[in-house]
């Protein structure tokens, strides 16, 4: 595979218009979230048209837990992204090559371990969710079968950072539509057809992911720029290991105690049954729709301050910040009212019991109109990442969500047993989380300096 004149791929984050150049790195990253969520989307929109309400539970049942598990690994995918975007801020191509290939290195180990947690601990971890009993079977091996391709998953990610770090992020969108159509079609074949259930979209799942993550690959490996890679040079440097580690352990710690913290609120939900778990998974797949573009811009964010931090171009840090917060929360606010608006559509799309369209209208109406304040904390902590701080804003996040909402629903949720009030507890923790974050960022910010040339190329922008 060539390398598709790659140039034309890459964005110099330090210079030029800087609007243009956020929204031309944003369109094609959140585009691509979008077909990885239509990835999972198809597998449930097959599944519970297709199968039966109790397979559509089955595979929303594992989405906590599965997260849970590769959050670490995928935390340290961030920092591969804050440390090459720095180096490349830098121009230091020795350090780029060698970033580059402790990542690849680390996605395929991490991989395989995880391989083996998920394929010998999958129903263990299942039946201390209170998985029902109905759906854990088909959880159980949807989790093997999506556990046995971690190693192609995890090079995707981590490829992808790589990609996304020296502003490339048209190429995995590419590769993304070519997965997601065969990803569409081997669901409808393995479900339809062979009446393979969860075991049947979870393969579809992994062959497809496998098909972007080469496409991936090739991209690295022909390459002619300082981000090649060489598979017979895999190695690790510790070094650059210690610096992803620095800002990705904190990063992934904390979205494994997100799923922590979820899980007890997944275990709440599955005390309703198996239609409530229906309704909440179908719910929590559409509403990701209006999460999308806020968690793009968020890494988009990451890339543009750690680039420009690479490179002392401090005006335009806080410029990134400013342009990033506005387009998110326009964006956000604009897509959930649309989805609030279809959301009986929406749900449906999933499966057409009304029982369950019920359940999951019951939890957009409460979570959606807040998820601007999801957007802006994702801007904020996205900032102090790309800027080299990783440890405070996890702590930040840690309280501020994940012990928060498993003292929600040891206190609250003890007392007032529906759905409405486990919903509840996710606008609170994110403008908790926003005020800390907030005031965190604000005071680094002040310290940076009003450089003139800085302030010439942020003018320019």
């Amino acid at each position: 595979m060539a390398d598709f004149k790659p140039k034309q791929y890459k964005i110099n984050m330090c210079e030029g218009p800087l609007l243009k150049q956020i929204i031309l790195f944003t369109i094609p990253l959140s585009l691509s979230a979008l077909l990885q969520f239509l990835f999972n989307a198809a597998d449930l929109i097959v599944v519970g048209q297709f199968a039966s309400h109790q397979a559509l539970a089955a595979v929303g049942a594992t989405a906590s837990l599965t997260t849970l598990i590769i959050n670490i690994f995928l935390g340290i995918s961030i920092g591969t992204n804050v440390v090459v975007a720095r180096y490349i801020g830098e121009n230091n191509n020795k350090k780029i090559s060698r970033a580059t290939h402790t990542a690849i290195y680390v996605s395929l180990l991490g991989g395989v371990i995880l391989s083996i947690i998920g394929l010998s601990f999958s129903k263990t971890f299942l039946q201390w969710m209170s998985t029902p009993e109905d759906v854990l079977d088909m959880a159980t091996l949807y989790m093997r079968i999506y556990f046995a391709g971690m190693p192609i998953i995890m090079l995707f990610n981590f490829g992808s950072a790589i990609l996304r770090a020296i502003g490339d992020t048209k190429r995995p969108f590419y590769f993304l539509i070519i997965a997601g159509i065969i990803n569409v079609l081997l669901n409808m074949f393995f479900v339809i057809v062979c009446h393979w259930d969860a075991g049947g979209v979870a393969t579809a799942t992994v062959i497809s992911q496998g098909i972007s993550a080469f496409m991936i690959l090739q991209v690295l490996t022909k390459s002619r720029e300082s981000y090649r890679v060489n598979l017979k040079k895999l190695h690790i440097n510790w070094y650059c290991l210690k610096e992803m580690m620095r800002i990705g352990i904190p990063a992934g710690f904390q979205s494994s105690c997100f799923s922590l913290a979820n899980i007890m609120i997944q275990s709440g939900i599955n005390s309703f049954g198996a239609e409530a778990v229906a309704g909440n998974t179908a719910a929590m797949y559409y509403e990701t729709i209006g999460y999308i573009v806020a968690a793009s811009i968020g890494q988009a964010t990451i890339s543009f301050v750690s680039q420009n931090y690479g490179g002392k171009q401090y005006n335009r840090i806080r410029q990134t910040i400013r342009y990033c917060t506005m387009i998110s929360i326009a964006s956000c606010l604009i897509l959930e009212t649309l989805l609030l608006i279809s959301r009986y559509q929406g749900i449906g799309l999933f499966n057409d019991n009304p029982t369950v369209i019920q359940w999951g209208v019951r939890r957009l109406v409460i979570i959606l109109p807040f998820y601007f304040v999801c957007a802006t904390m994702e801007i904020t902590v996205g900032s102090l990442r790309g800027l080299g701080h990783s440890i405070l804003p996890t702590i930040i996040m840690i309280f501020g969500v994940c012990i928060f909402r498993i003292f929600w629903m040891q206190t609250i949720f003890k007392h007032f047993a529906t759905l409405e009030s486990i919903c509840w507890s996710f606008p609170v923790s994110w403008i908790i989380v926003v005020i800390f974050n907030g005031v965190l960022l604000l005071n680094i910010l002040k310290k940076f300096p009003h450089d003139a040339v800085s302030s010439k190329k942020t003018i320019n922008a």
